[in-house]
Order: C-alpha cells, then structure tokens, then sequence
C-alpha cells in the first residue's frame, strides 16, 4: 500500500468523521478506506482512531499524524506550484 495515499484517506476520514463519508468522497470502497487506515496505524506502530465512537475521533497520536500530514502535504503543494516546469 502506498503511504501517501493512506495518509490522505485518515485525513479524509478525520475531516469527515466518518470511513464511509471517505469512502464516498475518494471514490473507493469502505473496505479499501479500512485497509489503508490499518496499514497505516502498522506503519506508524499505534492506533490512529478510536473506532468504537460516531463520529471518528483520531487519537492523541492520530492528531499528531494528522498536523504531520497536513504539514507535509501543504509544503509538497507548495513546492509544485512555485518551482518551474523543467
């Protein structure tokens, strides 16, 4: 799985409080949506969301990842629309 794309779909799944809400905006099955959200929180070796209450809340470390996402995502926004086209 790719990390980034797992790491854009709990940001989806945080924005929108809901895995099926994701689901629906990515254009990808919940299933899918659970996978990426598993393989992430193996990769960062934590939970990310608590699963047990509506709407999704993240975890302390989920709210970490998350302004870490954020972070990273609007910097690599940043640079491809300020460098030049080679």
């Amino acid at each position: 799985m790719d990390r980034i794309t797992a790491a854009k779909v709990f940001i989806e799944v945080v924005e929108r409080q809901s895995q099926t809400a994701a689901a629906e905006h990515l254009d990808m099955s919940r299933a899918m949506v659970s996978r990426h959200l598993k393989a992430l929180e193996e990769w960062v070796g934590t939970r990310l969301l608590h699963r047990t209450t509506y709407p999704k809340r993240h975890t302390t470390r989920g709210l970490q990842c998350v302004l870490g996402t954020v972070c990273t995502e609007s910097a690599y926004q940043r640079i491809c629309t300020t460098l030049p086209p080679s």
